[in-house]
C-alpha cells in the first residue's frame, strides 16, 4: 500500500466495514476507514505486513473468505509488536471489481516482545 490511503479505502464498498472487535475499533463507509489506516500507520516506526490467502466462498455478486496475516513492527513509542491474525472477509462484486464489505481482524496472537533491530532510513533521509 505505501501510504496510499485512497487506493486502501477504495478496497471497500461504499458502505463496507473494517472492525477490530480486540482493540476494540470499527470503521464504516470509506471516508472512516481511509481516516482510520492513515492515523493508524502514522502511529508505526515501521511495518511489514504478509497476507496469507485462505479459503474463499462465491455465491453470485457475494462472496466470504478469510486470509491468515503475520505482522510485525514498531510503534514510533518504541513498543513492538508481532501478531497473527484471522480476517473473516465478506465481499461483493462491483462495476469495479471485487469489494470488501466487511473485514474483521481477529487477533489471535500477540507478542510485545522488544524488536531489536533497526529499519533503513529512504536514502536521503536524515
Amino acid at each position: 500500500m505505501m501510504h496510499d490511503y485512497d487506493r486502501f479505502a477504495s478496497l471497500f464498498t461504499a458502505d463496507g466495514a473494517w472492525r477490530m472487535p480486540e482493540i476494540p475499533l470499527e470503521f464504516v463507509g470509506r471516508e472512516e476507514i481511509r481516516t482510520a489506516v492513515e492515523r493508524l500507520q502514522g502511529n508505526w516506526e515501521f511495518f511489514v505486513q504478509t497476507v496469507h490467502p485462505g479459503a474463499v466462498r462465491i455465491e453470485g455478486d457475494t462472496a466470504a473468505g478469510r486470509a491468515h496475516v503475520a505482522e510485525f513492527g514498531r510503534m514510533r513509542d518504541g513498543s513492538s509488536h508481532l501478531n497473527y491474525v484471522l480476517c473473516h472477509d465478506r465481499y461483493r462484486r462491483t462495476p469495479d471489481g471485487w469489494r470488501f464489505t466487511e473485514r474483521v481482524y481477529e487477533i489471535r496472537y500477540v507478542d510485545t516482545t522488544p524488536l531489536p533491530g533497526t529499519a533503513p532510513r529512504p536514502v536521503g533521509a536524515s
